[in-house]
């Protein structure tokens, strides 16, 4: 018989807010996180605004030493998930080190670090490469770390997959809860590609808004005027547990993390497939894998990134899958606060939708004036609405065509 798997601290990083309260808080308030950036000059960059985390001090989280020799993305993983941790009042000395694991994605890894030392070798030469360059820029080094930090010892490993990296993460720590490998996971993902480097890459493909003049009006999901994502940094860790471990440690449990499924769309390295076959397939599996039928859902965090293609195939996906019940749904994009947070994204999102399911309340999609005639779904636009979510999806689609859908429903 499978173990019953559920979710029972929260840890994000955002650029609307650190800790989940900060977060919620913002999410309610419908707060754009978007603005100019500030860690490099944008003067030769066609667009100059993103979502950056802001007021983040690592040494909060991490000894002083140890911050030089850890990228931006690790630091922001293992802050996440330190707060997951201190969510969940788990204490690792407490329980069996071999039973407990980490999986964390990320989209990009330590972009920063290459950055850097690529202009120590141009400008030093080779002798100069810091001996930390590959431990800092390889992408296993976040669920390194974690485990590290608390003295886990089960599996442990990194997950790439562009955008659904860390929805793929957490989904893969659910089957290998199921599979009787772990009792306790960290499992999510992290993202600290805002470099110029990176930045620079995402406006060369021209995937980005380049609404310079107004950058709190740029990330617009499902809005005809929508012209591109906004991007975004950040982690966002969440704790699973196996329901009677979680149980007979008298943990407060959010929700049952119920199912997960993964596809790609074997199409193109950007572009979403036009007919949305792989895409609804992942929806359709994350909710028969949770032992649900379509017309349970009530609510759908999308992808939702704000670019052409990915919102009108993404609402096709969804008229695939639930048919006339898709006009009952509530459908809100988290991604329209914080802009597009890449392989850290889904993690953050199924944030965003376990707390409405907790709170009653589902967050808006900002930003939506101008209806699409391709888009008519219920986005909930601009304000936060009252609902009580018994079973809900997040969707998290990845350049290369990688799908993944998550599917959460209510404990009882």
């Amino acid at each position: 018989m499978q173990k019953k798997v559920v979710i029972t601290g929260l840890g994000v990083l955002s650029p609307i807010g650190i800790g989940k309260e900060d977060y919620w808080k913002a999410l309610m308030d419908g707060k754009s996180s978007a603005a100019l950036i500030t860690k490099f000059d944008t003067a030769n960059f066609s667009v100059k605004f993103g979502c950056e985390v802001k007021n983040f001090n690592p040494e909060n989280y991490i000894e002083k030493k140890k911050v030089r020799r850890m990228d931006r993305f690790v630091q922001f993983a293992v802050a996440a998930a330190k707060l997951a941790v201190e969510d969940s009042k788990l204490d690792f000395t407490k329980e069996n080190p071999e039973r407990c694991g980490v999986i964390v994605g990320s989209g990009i890894g330590g972009m920063q670090t290459i950055e850097d030392q690529a202009r120590v070798l141009f400008e030093k030469g080779a002798g100069r490469i810091s001996p930390f360059l590959v431990p800092m820029l390889i992408t296993n080094m976040a669920p390194a770390e974690i485990a590290m930090i608390f003295g886990v010892r089960g599996p442990n490993y990194a997950l790439t997959s562009a955008c659904a990296s860390s929805t793929h993460s957490i989904g893969d720590a659910l089957r290998l809860m199921r599979y009787g490998d772990m009792d306790i996971a960290i499992a999510g993902g992290s993202e600290a590609a805002i470099t110029p480097l990176g930045f620079g890459g995402f406006c060369a493909i021209k995937a980005l808004s380049t609404r310079n003049d107004a950058p709190e009006k740029a990330s617009r999901p499902f809005d005809a005027q929508r012209n591109g994502f906004v991007m975004g940094e950040g982690a966002g860790m969440i704790i699973l547990e196996t329901e009677e471990h979680a149980k007979a440690r008298g943990a407060k449990i959010y929700c049952e993390l119920a199912g997960y499924g993964a596809t790609d769309d074997a199409y193109h390295i950007t572009a979403p497939e036009p007919n949305a076959v792989a895409s609804s397939k992942a929806m359709e599996l994350a909710i028969k894998d949770g032992g649900l039928i379509p017309e349970d859902i009530n609510y759908i965090n999308a992808h939702g990134t704000s670019t052409d293609l990915n919102d009108k195939t993404e609402t096709m996906a969804i008229k695939k899958v639930f048919g006339e019940h898709a006009k009952k749904l509530a459908v809100s994009s988290t991604k329209s606060m914080t802009g597009h947070l890449l392989g850290a994204a889904g993690a953050v999102e199924i944030i965003a939708t376990v707390l409405c399911m907790e709170r009653g309340f589902i967050h808006p999609t900002i930003n939506y004036e101008f209806p699409d005639p391709e888009c008519d779904l219920d986005y909930v636009p601009n304000k936060p609405r009252e609902k009580q979510i018994n079973a809900a999806i997040s969707n998290s689609l990845g350049f290369g065509g990688h799908n993944s859908t998550l599917a959460i429903k209510r404990y009882e």
